[in-house]
């Protein structure tokens, strides 16, 4: 019954001592009081998370863990929210508060949690997960390095993002075929990126489309062929940070309204 399921993507943490390391990581106390735990599991970093002074939510989308939650930490009473993480309206849990985002994440959704974090980037200040290392490195991978890519620029654009250790296979049980990494993410004081959001993205997203071409090929659809001469489009999409994919968005934007 408390088996890890391939389906939920489970490899379950058994070192208390990278659990405790993890919940140490969380630095934002001053800033808010909830914590918001994706995919407790076996409750490791649910232990740690309910001995400090957060006001914890933990969301596991699996039943059975659910119920081990209850069993085994009653003081994890009323803060267990059996729901995929997902698909929860996280308003609905969280109100309109700061908070916190940990989680040891299923694998095969970190990405997908990720962009979940940057919808609600207004409330989280902080995140700390674990991930496949290689996600790990990606994210917060800089400019011009082989592993950066869409996630990068898209969390980049809010967070500044840290990587803080390595945990071995040996580490999880069952133990994962990869190597895995803890990251943090602080959100930037300065939220605003001056141009259209939602554009930013589709930009970012056609420019890595086909990442060994020069942006005049990927950007063909979003621009017109004079502006896809011009010298800065003989670039390739690793080579750009956020201030340049910022500044393509309020190209396209002039564009649109001429």
């Amino acid at each position: 019954m408390w088996k890890a399921k391939k389906s939920y993507g489970q490899h379950f943490l058994t070192s208390e001592q990278i659990a405790q390391r993890i919940v140490d990581s969380l630095q934002g106390t001053a800033h808010y009081s909830k914590v918001l735990e994706v995919g407790p599991g076996r409750g490791v970093l649910t232990k740690f998370l309910l001995e400090k002074s957060y006001d914890l939510v933990a969301v596991e989308a699996d039943e059975d863990m659910v119920t081990y939650l209850h069993h085994f930490f009653p003081d994890s009473d009323g803060k267990v929210v059996s729901a995929d993480f997902l698909k929860l309206r996280l308003e609905e849990v969280m109100g309109d508060e700061q908070f916190g985002l940990i989680g040891n994440f299923p694998y095969n959704i970190s990405s997908q949690i990720l962009i979940k974090m940057l919808e609600y980037r207004k409330q989280i200040p902080e995140m700390v997960g674990m991930f496949q290392r290689e996600v790990a490195e990606r994210v917060i991978a800089p400019k011009g390095s082989k592993t950066y890519g869409v996630i990068s620029v898209l969390v980049q654009a809010y967070y500044k993002g840290e990587y803080l250790f390595t945990v071995k296979p040996g580490s999880f049980n069952p133990p994962p075929k990869v190597q895995s990494a803890v990251i943090r993410l602080t959100r930037k004081k300065e939220q605003s990126l001056g141009c259209d959001e939602k554009l930013f993205r589709q930009i970012v997203k056609q420019s890595f489309n086909q990442r060994r071409k020069m942006l005049r090929n990927t950007l063909k659809p979003m621009f017109p062929e004079e502006i896809l001469k011009k010298e800065f489009f003989q670039q390739r999409p690793e080579v750009l940070g956020v201030p340049e994919f910022v500044e393509l968005t309020r190209l396209a934007q002039e564009l649109k309204t001429e």
